[in-house]
């Protein structure tokens, strides 16, 4: 049967994907698959958002637990008004002072107020930029930050939680992706508040409402 679209839907259609709101992820070789674990399949499915894999190349990157993904943009590609968010996730390329190819693209997000979101050793590269500075933040540990950035002097500004979210950042530790996606679902408006807390009790406590 052949489905016959006038002008205005078509427009409605157009108009539709121009709102989605773009929520991008780095990824790198050897990146912490289970840090955006959590986040990605909800996001993924929601309408009003368009997930996007970002990578220097566009080639098969494979994550710490030998997942191979096609990334589908090109950082050459990606500009900071094009995202409403980037998405750090972990893995040990940060603390090899690895990954500085975004250093314009997430500069340029944070002069424009956009959110960064970044978990354990990407929380690192933050302080490394000077992001941490001015913002309440967590990490893995204080003795981390301190040990992998020697500049970082924001100790007035750490938090010793799971994650934290403050202006337009949100810092986790490691091993909180739950609550790292959590702090990433209110920030972008995701779902209601209530099932925010919903899904956070099912994921975190196994507590079904």
């Amino acid at each position: 049967m052949l489905v016959m679209i006038d002008n205005h839907q078509q427009l409605l259609i157009n108009k539709e994907k121009i709102m989605k709101k773009k929520i991008g992820i780095y990824l790198f070789e050897e990146y912490a698959d289970w840090e955006i674990a959590y986040l990605s399949p909800e996001i993924n499915k929601n309408e009003q958002f368009e997930l996007i894999y970002i990578s220097k190349n566009k080639s098969h990157i494979k994550s710490q637990g030998g997942l191979s993904i096609m990334p589908n943009r090109l950082l050459s590609d990606i500009k900071a008004d094009d995202l409403d968010m980037i998405i750090l996730p972990g893995g040990e390329a940060w603390g090899r002072n690895e990954n500085r190819e975004i250093d314009s693209l997430v500069l340029e997000m944070n002069d424009k107020s956009k959110n960064i979101a970044a978990i354990c050793g990407a929380t690192a590269y933050l302080s490394r930029l000077g992001l941490l500075d001015n913002v309440k933040h967590t990490s893995n540990d204080i003795t981390y930050l301190k040990w992998i950035t020697p500049e970082y002097s924001a100790d007035n500004n750490y938090i010793s939680a799971p994650a934290v979210s403050d202006k337009n950042i949100i810092t986790a530790g490691g091993v909180f992706p739950i609550e790292f996606s959590k702090e990433i679902f209110k920030k972008i408006e995701l779902k209601s508040d209530e099932d925010i807390e919903n899904w956070f009790q099912l994921f975190k406590n196994g507590i079904w409402k």
